[in-house]
């Protein structure tokens, strides 16, 4: 999900357009709510850490389609 997250990030930072992979994106949470739902229906009733503080946004990783073009990244 956090490539998912950066390549999104990556979009937006470019001014492209981000709406197929936002909604993977949005896919993807929904379908950890509900695992967490069911998890908790089930009787789990641990704190969920929040992981989301410790996971470092990391960039996009790039294809070099020629090997003697320099990519610059920000």
């Amino acid at each position: 999900m956090a490539d998912v997250e950066a390549s999104v990030r990556d979009l937006v930072d470019r001014g492209r357009d981000c709406t197929e992979m936002a909604l993977t994106q949005m896919g993807l949470r929904r379908k950890i709510n509900l695992l967490i739902g069911e998890w908790r229906a089930a009787g789990g009733g641990d704190v969920l850490p929040v992981v989301r503080d410790r996971v470092r946004l990391r960039p996009l990783k790039k294809k070099v389609a020629d090997p003697g073009r320099t990519i610059v990244r920000r």
